[in-house]
């Protein structure tokens, strides 16, 4: 008997149209959130569109991300010199979270985890670009999340 294929994250959670919906519903959400406001408060009305994209291409979907805004560095430039703080990166992972139970995405533990672990690296990683000295490294590969990626401690380049 063949062994069934095991769907990306991306196909699992239901692709591009449930993450513009979670993007759309947490943005919303974010303009009442006294800790996080401040931090989209110039946020373009394309903005949860761009990270639906983001999201989709790191937890195995299409390179729509990529193509249309250059992958990786393009994400991190965007983090630059803005100064995000641990409580800030909380509340984002806390919201993200609270909005993907909100629009029924896949709750069984293996996606939750899965899911849970990427938002806490990536926001992590978002907390360290968005400090003073922080770079660019215009090679910088995207991001890929699967159902279970630590591949041990982060050290910094």
């Amino acid at each position: 008997m063949a062994e069934a294929r095991v769907p990306s994250l991306y196909e699992w959670l239901g692709g591009l149209p449930a993450l513009e919906r979670l993007t759309r519903r947490f943005y919303e959400r974010v303009k009442d959130d006294a800790l996080l406001a401040p931090v989209f408060a110039r946020m373009g009305a394309d903005h949860p569109r761009h990270v639906a994209l983001f999201l989709a291409e790191v937890l195995g979907g299409p390179a729509a991300y990529s193509q249309e805004h250059g992958g990786h560095p393009h994400m991190i430039r965007r983090h630059l010199d803005r100064h995000l703080s641990q409580p800030q990166r909380r509340q984002w992972v806390a919201l993200l979270l609270d909005n993907a139970a909100q629009i029924g995405l896949p709750d069984d533990p293996e996606f939750r985890s899965a899911l849970a672990g990427y938002l806490e690296w990536g926001s992590r990683l978002a907390v360290i670009n968005s400090q003073d000295g922080a770079s660019v490294d215009e090679h910088a590969p995207m991001p890929k999340w699967g159902w279970g990626e630590v591949k041990g401690p982060y050290r910094p380049a």
